[in-house]
């Protein structure tokens, strides 16, 4: 029996052409060799199995090629070419970094670089996994990486780009590898079973390219376990078989019973996929994954997302059109929540089918919201009712002394720091301040998504009454004199209840008065905050106290260029010596210290 060698090494490229889903990479290092702009050093990072050490391979053969193509390719049949694939090549080598990171095996490599090629025009060193060096190995290198000789290129390879020097990052031309398309790893596979005469279907290989996560080795491997496993047959079912794969028809089947809220069938399907051996969490994850597909398949823009064979793309479409984006977008949410709490939750069973019992009812909570039944967050709408004010009659009020139309107000509540102000005439009846709504979201015109996660609960949080501004219709003129008199009693107020910020900057600078604004200097952003806070309380003290409901307060931010006022016992001190620097000399004489 012939020694049988695996896909991922008797299928490595050996061309740049024949390089899978990199190029981008193959592209420019052709048309470096093709132009002579070769660098003496290059850095080939990416995820495993993308092909760095197979494009630095590629590369090092095609450089010492005798007869390089019209396509920039290595002719495979000149004598660097045959050494090179013998591999018995005196001008190309190969380290492995993770055995040999030491100052030492560099210092060797040095001495070797030293030395001119016997044959070839360049002698290539490939060093793998070079992020593997030791920090004394990286500096050792450092010099001959800079400058080489002209015959000297070095080609890194590694997984972990962040881990190397920056230093040896300036030294070298970087390029980075992408994860290979599912698409075109599918269609690779389908050659190689070609060419070894495997029968296999085409969802079968995409399962292969979605498990491999863009790393082609790994869908190789997968590949030949593959076909032992089938007898050289790939179907669909023997992929999903053989990998622990959850089929697509049990989510389908899911979202059927969803829409139908076929509540114990949803159980019951769930119950089938753990006797099956599957975890959980690993259910879960796939069912947010197979929602977020439908919800990409709505739309012919997004459609190119999936990465799934025609077939299953099919059936995507045709339970997308059935379903509308508010149920999607709702059961995603449910399902993301629950894989979060999902490995912290101690009955892990029963957190998944308290998601799919919440996802069972997502369509009757839809209904019930659309007939006005619950308001935002899925709660059952709850009022709030006032006591019951008698209507007050208005004071007849001249046209012209209207002012232009102020926003509905809500009732004022006294506030403790304007306790000792005297009581309001209540000239206007209290509007009933309207109750805020909060919560649904529209996926669709006329679709309401609502939060279902409060639908099952049964305790509603009411939002607590907002200090609001008192309002009248009085707006009589204001005298500077009568204004300051007011301003500085509610300062002293202040000062009694012990709120000394607002206090030093209503008495640090005196406000300006314009018509019904008060302007007030504050030297911070800290003091516009607290100004903004006790704007309110001082408002509802003012506007009763003089008579004209249109005042209005705001900060005005100045640079400070005066000297501050000391508070501290070493500013006070500070200050003293400035005017007097004998104080020094005194403290120090008796050894005084500040108290």
């Amino acid at each position: 029996m012939d020694n049988f060698i695996v896909s991922a090494r008797k299928y490595r490229p050996v061309t740049f052409d024949s390089v899978v889903g990199q190029q981008h990479i193959t592209g420019t290092l052709k048309n470096a060799i093709h132009n002579n702009q070769l660098a003496q050093a290059f850095l080939f990072c990416g995820p495993r199995g993308v092909g760095k050490t197979t494009c630095a391979r590629i590369l090092a053969k095609t450089i010492n090629c005798e007869r390089i193509s019209e396509q920039v390719e290595a002719c495979g049949e000149c004598d660097s070419c045959r050494s090179f694939q013998n591999g018995n090549s005196f001008s190309i080598h190969e380290l492995d970094a993770a055995s040999n990171n030491s100052v030492d095996d560099i210092r060797s490599l040095i001495e070797q670089v030293r030395i001119p090629p016997q044959t070839g025009k360049y002698k290539i060193y490939i060093i793998d996994e070079v992020h593997m060096l030791s920090q004394a190995a990286f500096n050792a290198f450092l010099k001959t990486l800079e400058e080489p000789p002209s015959y000297a290129i070095f080609i890194l390879a590694t997984t972990e780009k962040h881990k190397i020097l920056p230093t040896i990052l300036s030294r070298c031309q970087i390029f980075d590898f992408n994860r290979i398309r599912v698409e075109d790893m599918a269609n690779h596979l389908a050659s190689i079973a070609n060419k070894e005469g495997i029968t296999y279907e085409n969802d079968g290989l995409h399962i292969i390219a979605q498990k491999a996560d863009g790393g082609l080795r790994d869908a190789l491997s997968m590949f030949d376990q593959i076909v032992s496993f089938s007898n050289k047959q790939i179907t669909y079912q023997s992929v999903i078989d053989n990998l622990n794969i959850l089929d697509y028809d049990y989510y389908f089947q899911l979202l059927d019973c969803i829409v139908r809220e076929d509540a114990a069938q949803t159980l019951l399907i769930f119950d089938k996929v753990l006797n099956s051996g599957f975890d959980g969490g690993h259910f879960i994850g796939g069912l947010s994954t197979h929602l977020r597909n439908l919800l990409v398949a709505k739309e012919p823009a997004t459609l190119k997302l999936l990465e799934v064979s025609d077939t299953i793309k099919k059936k995507y479409l045709e339970q997308a059109q059935a379903l509308s984006s508010g149920l999607l977008l709702s059961a995603l949410n449910i399902a993301n929540q629950c894989e979060i709490n999902y490995k912290s939750s101690k009955n892990q069973r029963l957190q998944v089918e308290l998601a799919l019992l919440k996802m069972c009812h997502i369509a009757s909570a839809i209904a019930l919201s659309k007939q006005g039944s619950f308001v935002p967050n899925g709660a059952t709408e709850v009022k709030k009712k006032l006591p019951e004010q008698q209507p007050v009659a208005k004071p007849t009020v001249s046209a012209a002394a209207i002012p232009a139309p102020r926003p509905a107000t809500a009732s004022f509540i006294e506030s403790p720091a304007i306790k000792s102000a005297p009581p309001i005439a209540t000239t206007t009846p209290v509007a009933e301040k309207p109750v805020a709504k909060k919560g649904w979201g529209k996926i669709e015109s006329s679709v309401v998504v609502p939060n279902l996660n409060t639908i099952f609960e049964d305790k509603i949080t009411e939002e607590e009454t907002e200090i609001d501004l008192v309002e009248g219709s009085e707006y009589r003129e204001v005298t500077l004199n009568a204004f300051l008199s007011k301003w500085n009693a509610f300062a002293d107020t202040l000062k009694q209840t012990s709120k000394i910020t607002l206090y030093t900057i209503m008495t640090a600078n005196t406000p300006r008065l314009n018509g019904t604004l008060i302007e007030v200097d504050v030297e911070n952003g800290v003091q516009m905050d607290e100004l903004k806070l006790g704007k309110i309380d001082l408002l509802n003290y003012l506007r009763p106290e003089l008579s004209n409901f249109a005042l209005d307060i705001q900060g005005v931010q100045v640079e400070v260029t005066k000297s501050r006022k000391p508070y501290t016992s070493q500013e006070k001190y500070q200050a003293m010596l400035a005017k007097n620097p004998a104080l020094e000399t005194l403290r120090k004489a008796f050894n005084l210290g500040l108290s």
